[in-house]
């Protein structure tokens, strides 16, 4: 889709040597860092990911560890 933005100058030259590097066009590099930025916003998708590392965290913890922790954390005001 095409649109129209308006956007600072410096913005709009910026790309210019990663376009090159990259071997792609100033719209995918616009439309990347538009994506990432969406994503890196995204609260459900930030609480996802953080709770993947979590989980992959927690599976070496010692049980008892775990439930000192999760004790503590519940006395704390979030």
């Amino acid at each position: 889709m095409k649109t129209a933005v308006s956007i600072p100058d410096d913005v709009y030259a910026a790309p210019k040597d990663l376009v090159r590097r990259l071997g792609t066009t100033r719209s995918q590099i616009y439309a990347d860092a538009l994506r990432e930025y969406l994503a890196r916003h995204d609260e459900d998708a930030v609480t996802a990911a953080l709770n993947a590392v979590c989980d992959t965290v927690g599976e070496g913890l010692d049980s008892g560890v775990v439930a000192a922790s999760r004790r503590i954390l519940q006395r704390v005001e979030w």
